[in-house]
């Protein structure tokens, strides 16, 4: 594990290093450039604000290279595929350090004086961080193919196609590190002799959970046949939320479908289920859009607030807020806060869906929910890190219960937080019955394997513009 650790460390150290000494060469050769190199007299103040500027600009690097993923798995990265990436990400750093620093500099009398700083930056930058990069990914590499390096993979499966899988990987998988251990079969599946004479059976696949926990499996290769969805979907559903990689033998179908990507030439293909739904940079600026949205609104919207809970404390005996548990990311529950839309004990008689007429809900609860004011007060629950404000609506619990044993890819939700509206809602609306809450499934599921900023945008205005026509309900 320290060795890992150390290799993360390397590529990082390897990063600030390069950005430290590109910076330190391009003071001088800016000088240069700018004809002011007889001016410079190497003080100490001079070389102390030399050193300052080179480590906040190794830093600026270092933290816009985490930002981007660059850190986020550093033993299957490709040579190749880091120069093509550090072209463009060198080009994106660079027009930010120009604008930052180097736009205003007193010693440019010929707007081409920037031409050739910022290229002459650029091209020094890039080429350090290659050099020494290339040399980081090359020597992980190497732990990896010689073994010192590896990850414990369980093969999922036990016919001919999980025997010919354990075949390619032992043949191709090693510059992956992935290890065998041991293989799953599947409950009544034959199991292919020469497969149970090379690898050791770890255990049923409907015991997965344990079996990761007890091997300290890290990478989980299904190797059933495509065609088998209803299978691989009680796998997957298995799976959920486990710190595992998981992949999955394609098709020809996915194949021309564009599903599959070989990350390596000589690998085997697969199609790998997405952990990271969003790359670094946007979870963070969605977690800040999140923060800065919702204390925005609630600074600026307290009229409504107050007119709100005014009508509502009016409108019928009880309290202005109601408080109910849901579910959250990572099934974790939480109090979400509403707007009373109903009336008190609306529910003694157990949890139970509302519906367009339903007698429980009050007069002005019903308009609260048709242009959504009964929401406003989950602004706080963004604000405090339960909820984004888009993501799936959360659940309770029971109906979770109900919906799971339909359809068990509900947990698949769990992976995100909930959100203050949703892509189901907006384009299905309120769902009245578990069948619905089924049916409004498919569209938070395709928001999940199609998150971005720019989707979260989408949805944003789509909202707005159901609010507007008074369509929430």
């Amino acid at each position: 594990m320290l060795l890992r650790r150390f290799q993360y460390l390397k590529l990082i150290a390897a990063d600030f290093g390069a950005a430290l000494l590109a910076w330190v060469v391009f003071f001088v050769l800016r000088k240069y450039l700018l004809r002011e190199l007889t001016e410079f007299e190497p003080t100490r103040a001079a070389l102390t604000y030399l050193a300052g500027a080179a480590l906040l600009v190794a830093t600026f690097w270092t933290a816009l290279y985490a930002l981007l993923g660059e850190y986020a798995d550093v033993f299957r990265k490709s040579r190749l595929a880091e120069i093509i990436r550090l072209l463009r990400v060198s080009l994106l750093g660079a027009v930010a350090v120009f604008f930052a620093l180097l736009l205003d500099d007193q010693g440019v009398h010929d707007y081409r004086a920037y031409y050739k700083t910022f290229t002459a930056y650029y091209l020094l930058h890039f080429g350090c961080t290659v050099v020494l990069r290339i040399w980081a990914v090359s020597s992980v590499q190497r732990l990896v193919r010689r073994g010192t390096i590896s990850f414990p993979t369980l093969l999922v499966g036990s016919n001919q196609l999980a025997l010919s899988t354990y075949e390619e990987l032992r043949r191709t998988g090693r510059h992956l590190g992935l290890r065998l251990v041991g293989y799953a079969p599947l409950d009544g599946a034959p199991v292919e002799a020469e497969l149970a004479r090379a690898l050791p059976e770890a255990g049923p696949a409907q015991q997965l959970p344990a079996i990761i926990q007890r091997l300290a499996i890290e990478q989980v290769i299904i190797a059933i046949e495509p065609s088998e969805h209803r299978r691989i979907q009680e796998i997957l559903t298995l799976l959920e939320g486990l710190p595992v990689r998981v992949s999955i033998l394609p098709d020809l179908y996915q194949m021309l479908l564009g599903s599959v990507r070989v990350n390596h030439v000589f690998g085997t293909p697969l199609i790998e289920i997405k952990q990271d739904l969003l790359p670094v940079w946007q979870t963070v600026l969605k977690r800040v859009l999140d923060v800065a949205g919702a204390a925005g609104f609630l600074l600026l919207a307290w009229p409504v607030y107050l007119a709100t809970a005014l009508m509502v404390r009016s409108s019928s005996p009880g309290p202005v807020f109601y408080r109910q548990q849901r579910v959250g990311k990572n099934g974790v529950p939480f109090q979400i806060i509403k707007f009373r839309s109903m009336y008190v004990d609306a529910e003694q008689n157990g949890p139970a869906l509302s519906s367009d007429h339903d007698p429980r809900i009050t007069p002005w609860g019903r308009f609260m929910r048709r242009v959504r004011l009964d929401e406003l007060p989950q602004f706080w629950n963004v604000l405090r890190g339960d909820m984004s404000l888009v993501g799936p609506r959360p659940e309770r619990q029971f109906f979770i219960d109900q919906i799971t044993q339909v359809a068990p890819h509900y947990r698949h939700l769990h992976r995100v937080r909930p959100g203050l509206t949703s892509l189901g809602q907006v384009k299905y609306g309120y769902a009245e019955t578990v069948e619905q809450m089924v049916e409004r499934l498919k569209f938070d599921i395709l928001y999940i394997e199609n998150m971005s900023l720019a989707m979260d945008f989408r949805v944003m205005l789509y909202t707005i513009k159901i609010i507007v026509e008074g369509r929430g309900k």
